[in-house]
């Protein structure tokens, strides 16, 4: 039926893609010197993957475009995710690109990232206003019915939104699998409602959700590609476009409470320090690091991150 067509198979076609793109993918971006070099500040057991392959979010977006491809006529809905998916995507990979392929440590300075991401959600939000009759009043969870509508602040709230999820995923991808098991379960909640509100962008969330399956056979650990910023950033993207496209924003922080605690462990780490002159207030930021330092394994933390993540999305599910 319908929706083992629009369900099903784009689960299936982008696993395959993703599956089929990795073993050609990977050596190419192992040739191209494309190794992941770990930072200096990071947990010293991270020294050993340097030289992983990174930008490894090609795979996952290579495989999600190409099952779109089969559904844009007939679902136009899943359009503007794929603008923010993409046009987060590119950004990511231009810092990527500058990082590990020019190798200049630094990327995209803050202020051209600000820049990308800033015109990204304009484009996005300009589309939801003028192109579609989807409400920027976001439904509120726990309370079936009723919208939380701020008049012209929805449209600051959006950016800061999108922005907050795009750099909570980015904080997210520093363990192997880490944030690609968290985003398939995001991308699981994301199919589920939007087959439970016929809100037709399914075909792109099953998409992302088979093609993060066919990632993590080569990014769990130990890992042989990393997503880099061209998969973090797009992830970012694509879970708060389509929470936005079912006017779910407001369960971003419960489908996406990882993405959350990381950005917000860093802001706080930052302002702890600048206030106590030097004090941390984790071992160490992002907070999936302060578990590592704490003694956890790294596949004990994903998997802990992970369970977290199952739960809240099925909380998430009897909040709408």
């Amino acid at each position: 039926g319908q929706m083992s067509l629009s369900v099903c198979l784009p689960v299936l076609i982008s696993f395959l893609v993703s599956v089929f793109l990795g073993p050609v993918i990977i050596p190419f971006l192992k040739r191209l010197k494309a190794g992941q070099t770990v930072r200096d500040e990071g947990p010293k057991s991270h020294l050993k993957k340097n030289g992983t392959p990174t930008m490894g979010g090609i795979l996952i977006l290579s495989a999600m475009i190409v099952t779109s491809l089969f559904y844009m006529e007939d679902y136009p809905e899943i359009k503007p995710i794929l603008l923010m998916t993409l046009g987060f995507g590119l950004i990511g990979f231009l810092d990527d690109y500058i990082k590990v392929i020019l190798k200049r440590s630094m990327g995209l300075t803050p202020i051209q990232k600000m820049a990308g991401q800033l015109v990204v959600t304009g484009l996005f939000a300009y589309y939801l206003l003028k192109c579609t009759d989807i409400s920027l009043a976001a439904k509120i969870p726990f309370m079936p019915g009723k919208e939380l509508d701020l008049g012209w602040l929805n449209i600051p709230l959006l950016f800061f939104i999108v922005i907050g999820t795009v750099n909570g995923a980015n904080f997210t991808d520093g363990l192997d699998g880490l944030a690609a098991s968290v985003t398939v379960l995001a991308a699981s909640f994301l199919s589920a409602a939007a087959i439970g509100t016929g809100t037709r962008i399914e075909p792109v969330t099953c998409a992302v959700a088979g093609a993060l399956l066919g990632f993590l056979l080569f990014n769990v650990y130990p890992a042989s590609v990393f997503m880099g910023d061209t998969g973090s950033l797009a992830l970012g993207g694509f879970v708060a476009a389509a929470a936005y496209m079912m006017q779910l924003q407001l369960f971003i922080p419960i489908i996406g409470f990882i993405y959350l605690i990381e950005v917000v462990s860093v802001i706080l780490q930052v302002l702890f320090f600048k206030l106590t002159g030097g004090r941390r207030l984790f071992r160490m930021a992002p907070l999936h690091h302060h578990f590592e330092l704490g003694g956890w394994s790294e596949t004990r933390i994903v998997a802990f991150f992970s369970v977290v993540t199952a739960i809240l999305c099925l909380v998430a599910l009897i909040a709408i």
